[in-house]
């Protein structure tokens, strides 16, 4: 075996391609400098996991930092990338998805990279330097958790080349099956790893914990996607109730940073801050220029998208000068709390590429909550724990982000039909349109003023969100569960109904057409999840028996025969 890692490129995997896929990570991959083409994809394991060339491409180029001077050593972050081809779900990550927060669902459209790169001094190689990244890719948005995995798997790679991932890969294989609300336990290369799957408030989940074996304690990890968020923000702390505005109602942001590793946590602690709410504009933890959106995001002709953008390369100092909203941000945690929002202007170039701060125009709408800024800066001074000042900032905007949300699904619950409206015999209605108007009039009663100290121009601050993909994200989800709590109504409806009075009277089509209305009904509900108890389909089972054997001979074989489809 080669040093540093070398590995047999031709390697090929004896198991056949089911038996080594993983619900947790697509694959793992190893990306090395070549003199010729520069950074290049040295393997794809397991090896019948197939990425399209653009993917791997732009994996290549997002693997190294921009600026491999000052990354000595090793060097951890992560990126998100568009698929170019799409793949579907698989049915455990529909089942999962159905049962966690929307922002913890696995996304067939990206692909999560956690990158461990290590760069150090190597006289005998061309260049002089080593220079290698380990990068596991996932669908799942499991930040902290994938964080720990790729830490620990890259030192072995880098200790005993394919040996390492082979053996991790074996671990992987015996990981429990995704299922939301559970404690889990990931066994990787001698640690164990536990986690807690979140689980929907809204949704029943399994109650069920995977075992630790007694001698060996595991590794905790507090959160799948928490990061160290006061350390992200401490440099700007004053600014956190802008910065919140701004990704609610998904503003084109840039963060810069010096490092991936700063950009990356800064762009994912940005998303978290509106938790319980997922963020549906698109968000690039490290962006760089050889990116294929590179010239639309640089374009000043063109309005930048609803994206957050994470850069370290100072080349985006002079480019993205035509962004509304500019985060610059230090690495070191600053003692220097009075940063002020600054306006952006041509002049503030050097400024703007100097100084920590949050450069913009925009107003908000709400005032800030001076008690928390003042906590977290007396916090600061007493030299209080990161831990326990992410924990303070975290809580505030999780209430601040659900007092704005609770009087919108109070008001999403009100136009939800009456339930004894809901006919076994007719399609199940649908809810009412949103009316934003009646929304903000019912502010005056129910709004978040009357619960939240914050004050401000709430309604203003509703009319932006209702113009932002948050909204849009948020409603079409919403209205999907209540089309699905409908659908469940009326089909329980008709598991109770006195199906021989209503078999009176009907011609044969009319009874086989109600037959099999049942049957996609049941068979709608099994694919797509619907929370449909096992006692309401066993008497629908009854229901179309007895309807079955109402009709003649040859009618009654062919009903009888035809069983649902499995989907």
């Amino acid at each position: 075996m080669a040093e540093h890692g070398a590995i047999d490129t031709n390697l090929k995997n004896d198991k056949p391609a089911d038996e080594m896929l993983s619900d947790w990570i697509q694959c793992i991959c190893i990306v090395t400098f070549d003199l010729e083409f520069g950074q290049a994809m040295e393997l794809v394991y397991p090896s019948n996991v197939k990425l399209s060339e653009e993917d791997k491409t732009n994996l290549c180029y997002l693997a190294f930092p921009d600026s491999n001077s000052g990354c000595m050593g090793d060097t951890q972050f992560h990126v998100k990338i568009k698929c170019s081809q799409p793949s579907n779900l698989s049915q455990r990550h529909i089942n999962y998805n159905a049962k966690c927060p929307v922002f913890l669902q696995a996304d067939h459209r990206c692909l999560y990279g956690f990158v461990f790169f290590r760069q150090i001094k190597d006289l005998s190689l061309p260049r002089g330097y080593f220079q290698k990244s380990v990068i596991i890719l996932s669908q799942l948005p499991f930040i902290s958790l994938f964080t720990e995995v790729c830490g620990t798997i890259a030192p072995e790679y880098f200790k005993h080349g394919i040996t390492g991932i082979e053996v991790a890969w074996h671990d992987i294989k015996q990981w429990p099956d995704l299922y939301a609300g559970e404690t889990v336990s990931l066994p990787l290369l001698g640690i164990v790893l536990q986690a807690q799957l979140m689980c929907d408030n809204n949704k029943i989940c399994s109650s069920s914990n995977s075992m630790v074996p007694d001698y060996q304690l595991p590794v905790v990890v507090s959160s799948l996607y928490e990061l160290n968020t006061f350390g992200c923000f401490s440099s700007i702390v004053s600014q956190m109730h802008l910065l919140w505005e701004l990704v609610l109602t998904t503003e084109p942001i840039v963060v810069m940073a010096s490092s991936p590793t700063y950009s990356s946590q800064v762009v994912q602690a940005l998303v978290s801050l509106i938790v319980p709410l997922a963020y549906y504009g698109d968000y690039r933890p490290y962006f760089t220029i050889h990116d294929n959106e590179f010239k639309e995001y640089m374009s000043k002709t063109l309005n930048p998208p609803p994206i957050i953008l994470g850069v370290t390369n100072p080349y985006f100092t002079k480019t993205l000068q035509h962004w509304p909203h500019i985060v610059r941000v230090t690495d070191t945690l600053k003692k220097d709390t009075t940063n002020k929002s600054k306006l952006r202007k041509g002049s503030n170039l050097k400024i703007l590429d100097a100084k920590p701060g949050v450069y913009t125009e925009y107003k908000p709408f709400l005032y800030k909550d001076k008690s928390i800024v003042k906590k977290l800066i007396r916090g600061m001074q007493n030299k209080r724990p990161e831990e326990v000042q992410s924990a303070l900032l975290r809580r505030h905007f999780l209430e601040l982000t659900q007092s704005f949300m609770i009087p919108l699904e109070r008001y999403m619950s009100s136009l939800m039909p009456l339930q004894r409206n809901i006919s076994p015999f007719k399609a199940a209605p649908k809810p009412w349109p949103f009316n934003p108007d009646n929304f903000l009039a019912s502010l005056e009663y129910a709004g978040p003023q009357l619960t939240c100290g914050i004050k401000g121009d709430w309604k203003g601050l509703y009319k932006q969100f209702f113009r932002s993909p948050n909204f849009n994200g948020w409603y079409n989800i919403r209205y999907k569960g209540m089309m699905m709590k409908l659908q469940v109504l009326q089909i329980e409806a008709l598991s109770s109904v006195d199906i021989n009075n209503w078999l009176e009277g009907k011609q044969e089509v009319e009874i086989v057409d109600m037959i099999l209305k049942i049957r996609q009904k049941l068979d709608e509900c099994e694919s797509k999840g619907y929370p449909l108890n096992k006692r309401i389909k066993d008497q629908l089972k009854v229901k179309m028996d007895d309807i079955i054997c109402s009709l003649p001979d040859d009618l009654k074989n062919v009903l009888s025969n035809k069983k649902p489809s499995n989907r």
